[in-house]
């Protein structure tokens, strides 16, 4: 039986948090390269810098945390990703050109699936991102 979201249960906003111990790189290909807009930060919260990273107009983001004492955060697998999915080839394009530019160049997926229609990139701290040429599922 398919759960049922319950009616009572309202939710405001949703945020995908993970640490790293290179915040201004993040904050670069997330905002310069990527194009994301940081929507928020703080500095010096029990020993945690943070930043707030979304889409414009949008109630879900991204944070990424920084511990004081640099905390290192590997990625687990070369197939836990970030897809983006967007329908315009020639976006695509300018955003894997400005990330190449930045020394991100992409990688092969592991999952062949994602070469079909999307270019895999990997961040600074080695988490992938998929820019998929598609209008997403239920789009």
């Amino acid at each position: 039986m398919e759960g049922k979201w319950p009616t009572e249960m309202k939710v405001a906003q949703i945020r995908v948090a993970r640490p790293t111990d290179q915040l201004k790189k993040i904050e670069n290909f997330y905002c310069e390269g990527l194009g994301l807009k940081k929507i928020g930060s703080f500095e010096g919260h029990e020993g945690y810098d943070g930043i707030m990273i979304g889409l414009p107009n949008s109630n879900y983001h991204l944070e990424f945390t920084q511990h004081k004492d640099g905390t290192p955060c590997p990625a687990p697998t070369k197939d836990n990703l970030l897809v983006f999915y967007i329908p315009d080839s020639k976006t695509i394009e300018e955003i894997t050109k400005r990330l190449k530019d930045m020394g991100y160049d992409p990688v092969s997926p592991e999952n062949p699936y994602w070469e079909q229609s999307g270019v895999t990139i990997e961040d600074p701290d080695g988490w992938r991102i998929v820019l998929m040429n598609s209008p997403g599922i239920g789009n």
